[in-house]
Order: structure tokens, then sequence, then C-alpha cells
């Protein structure tokens, strides 16, 4: 007599099921926010263009001859905008570009400010826009369009949400697809469509083959995307820092203190604003003439940022801010009482993770590597709104062609019971451990696990019900 054993299903077999069920929910619930965050970046990639058209007769001038010292440049913009505190100073980055005076203002949305362009080479005030960061009005609402959708705290969670679910529908529907196909490694039958598939089988080709093409983009602005976001940002922070992975902190005390005022971090965003200093810290010591001067005696090159002193025991910061490629973010402090620099950051010498953050941060937003950038970005838009598309119509493809069901159903129940013990151990503690890591993710899987139990109840009702109704008799003919 000869004992046999049933074969346990192998780890891939186990978790196939409990993955294609997770990637239905997630495309048919979260989708949409990827959707909306997709249609909203596609916008945002001519940010820049739409900046430079809207703004065009104040950021640009005609060079004629030299320019005005910085410190009259500043005097023509205070005159203009008489309240406020001053923020920063951008001087003209190209010799038609025109100078950016930045104040403080009541009457712009919390964390914007008031930019007054100057020409540098007449004095004549060319305009004021709100600034946000350094994004002039409309780029400033294209980004809250993307990052929140104009709705405050509230609309970031669409922006994480997004960005959390990306990397699972992604890395999911990789494994589904690859693993459909491994019974043929033909290249072409895992990255091109099936020219001869037809309807829910041809919809499904595209999907996928598309998703594959995409998969690196996708991964790259789900990833680069959670840096950003209110909860796993926070976690992201908390890892750098423990890895040393964060800039180098750039000290402006002029008292020997390390007040690290001026916080530029990785090189990232301006310093704030300053705390009440009157205007005459643009002509105190050296004036703001000799700290920019000093700057560029350092081998700083424009386009540069002078951000203000937070009081008069602190120095200038002046920074590069050229993001493209190859960048230029070296920044120093100057005090202004002499024009020494106190103290200075060489962007080559940060930690190579800082300058990778930088650089991910930059070509996210589109600026890393210019128009190429843009391009890049906008074709991934277009791909994750064509396969978004594409996974809708294959579950309304998916309906049943006979009853009143106007959708597909759901993949099959009971994944998690199919598990075995050291499977299900694992599953559990990756998803706990990704959850507490990336908590919107962790709060929305949550919800679909208590919608599958509520659905699978209903089913069995109903179930239940369908065999306890009498039966009628049938006619006997």
């Amino acid at each position: 007599m000869t004992s046999t054993t049933d074969a346990r299903p192998g780890v891939w077999a186990q978790l196939k099921p409990l993955v294609l069920r997770l990637h239905f929910y997630a495309g048919v619930l979260v989708a949409p926010f990827i959707l909306v965050a997709a249609v909203t970046g596609l916008v945002y990639t001519a940010a820049p263009q739409i900046e430079r058209a809207v703004y065009a007769d104040e950021l640009t001038v005609e060079p004629r001859g030299a320019q005005l010292p910085l410190s009259e440049q500043f005097a023509v913009a205070r005159e203009a905008h008489p309240d406020g505190t001053l923020v920063e100073i951008r001087p003209p980055a190209t010799p038609d570009s025109s100078t950016r005076v930045v104040f403080t203002d009541a009457d712009v949305p919390e964390n914007s400010y008031r930019a007054v362009m100057v020409d540098p080479y007449t004095g004549e005030v060319l305009g004021q826009e709100r600034q946000y960061g350094q994004w002039l009005g409309v780029r400033a609402w294209l980004n809250e369009l993307h990052s929140n959708l104009h709705l405050g705290t509230v609309g970031r969670y669409y922006s994480e949400l997004a960005a959390s679910w990306l990397w699972v529908v992604v890395l999911g529907g990789l494994a589904l697809w690859f693993t459909k196909r491994r019974t043929d490694r033909r290249a072409r039958r895992l990255l091109l469509p099936e020219q001869s598939a037809t309807g829910r089988r041809r919809t499904l080709s595209w999907h996928a083959t598309l998703g594959i093409w995409l998969a690196l983009g996708a991964l790259f602005l789900s990833a680069t995307g959670l840096t950003w976001s209110r909860f796993a940002g926070e976690h992201v922070a908390e890892v750098r820092t423990a890895l040393s992975w964060t800039g180098t902190t750039l000290t402006t005390s002029l008292d020997g203190e390390d007040s690290g005022s001026s916080g530029h971090g990785a090189h990232g965003g301006h310093g704030g604003p300053g705390s009440g200093v009157s205007d005459d810290v643009v002509s105190r010591g050296v004036g703001v003439d000799g700290v920019l001067a000093a700057a560029r005696a350092a081998g700083l090159q424009d386009p540069l940022l002078l951000t203000a002193p937070v009081d008069d025991a602190s120095a200038w910061t002046v920074a590069e801010k050229k993001r493209s490629a190859p960048t230029r973010l070296d920044s120093v402090a100057v005090d202004p009482r002499d024009g020494s620099v106190v103290d200075e950051i060489r962007f080559a010498d940060e930690p190579l993770a800082a300058q990778l953050t930088r650089w991910t941060i930059d070509a996210h937003v589109g600026v890393l590597f210019g128009l190429l950038n843009q391009l890049v970005l906008a074709a991934v838009a277009l791909g994750l709104i064509a396969v978004t598309l594409l996974g809708y119509r294959s579950w309304w493809q998916r309906r049943p062609t006979r009853g009143t069901a106007r959708v597909g159903r759901a993949p099959a129940r009971g994944t998690w019971r199919r598990l075995s013990p050291g499977v299900l151990v694992g599953v559990v503690l990756v998803t706990l451990a990704v959850g507490w890591f990336v908590p919107l993710l962790g709060a929305s899987l949550a919800v679909f696990l208590l919608l599958d139990l509520v659905l699978a109840a209903r089913a069995r009702r109903s179930a239940a019900d369908e065999a306890d109704r009498p039966r009628e008799d049938l006619p006997v003919g």
C-alpha cells in the first residue's frame, strides 16, 4: 500500500488569488484618485511654459546697458509695496530677466508672499504677483491643484492615497501579468499587446503591456510623491534622519551659536519670512550689494536667491538655485557687517542620499532635465490615464451577458482561508508593517477588507434565503 500526501501549493499559487482580488479592489476604488492625480499632473507638466507665457511682461526685460544696484531696485519695490517684511531678493538670472523682490503680505493665502518684479535697467516696477515657494500665481495654482485640489489639508489626502496605492497596483499588476505569461518567455508576448486578441482579452492585453512600459515611471512618481505626503512623508523623513540622508543645515547665527535658521537641508525652498527686521537690513554694513558681491566672490553663480536675515544677529543667506542638470545648489551665509562668509555648503560635498533626494524631487516636478523631463512626465501621465480607463473597460466587459448586472463580478472570495499558516503569518506581518509606514494605505486596506466581509455576508444571506424559499410546483403538461 502506497501512502500519498496532497502537494501543498507554492507560495505564489497561494498568493495569486489574494493579489488578484487586491488588484481588483484597488483598481475599482482607488483608481479614481490615481486618475485625478494623473490628469492634474499632466496639466502641471506644462506649468513652466504657462508661467512664462502668462507673466512674460513681468519676467522678461530688454537689456540696455548697466544694471542698477540691487539696493536701488529694492527701494523701488518697497515704494510699490510699502507693507510687509522683506523675505528674499532674486537678482536677474539672465540679462533679459527681471529682478524679483518678495515681501510678506496679509492679503495673500497662507504660506504665500507678494513678489514685486523690477526692471534692473530702468528701475520700473513691472508688476506684483502672489508667490508660493518659488512659483508665481498661475504656477502656484496648478501646483495646488495637483497636490490638494485646492481643498487644503483635506485635499492632501487624495494625493497621498493615490501615491500610497500606485506602487501596490503596479507591482501587483506586473506579478499577475508575468506569471500569466510564464509559459511563453518571448519578449513580444510580454511587452507588446496581442494584435489578434478581441473583446476583453484585447483590453486586458493593452492594459497590461502599457502597465509594463509605465512601471518604472509610475513607481518613481509613487515613491517621490510619498515624500511630500502628510503621514507617510513623516516616516520617510524619520528614516532619512536616522540614516543621515539629510542635507547639511547652513548656520546663519552671528553670535557663535548654531542657530541653523536658514533651514536649507537638501537645498530646497527659501528660508522663509524674516521676523520683523526693518528695511535698513538692506543698507546695513556692506549692504545687500556687498552681500551679493561676497557671494559671487565665493564662487556662487546665477540664478541666485538672497534670503533676508531673520533678526539683527543673523547673516544673509545666498543660495544658487539652478535645479536643472547639471545642478548648482551651493549656498553661503554672509555677515552683513563686513561681507565675510560665516558658513558655506557645497552641494558636491553633501551626502549622496541628500543629493539623490534633491534630484528625484526635481525630476518629479519636471525641472531636472528641462523639456525632456516634462515630456517624459506627460507620457507617464497619459499612460496612467489610459491604463486606468482600460482597467474600467475590462471590468465592464466582464459583466454577465444575462441578468441585471452592469459590471463584472469580483474575483472569487475566500483567498485568506486558502493560505497556509506560514504564508498567512508572513502576509499579516508585511501588511501591518506597510500599513504603519504608509498609514493611508493601511487604513484604506482595512476598509477594503471590511467591505469584502460585508459583501461576503450579504452573498451568504442571499444564498440562504434562496435555499429556504419554497419552490413552486411545475405545471404538468
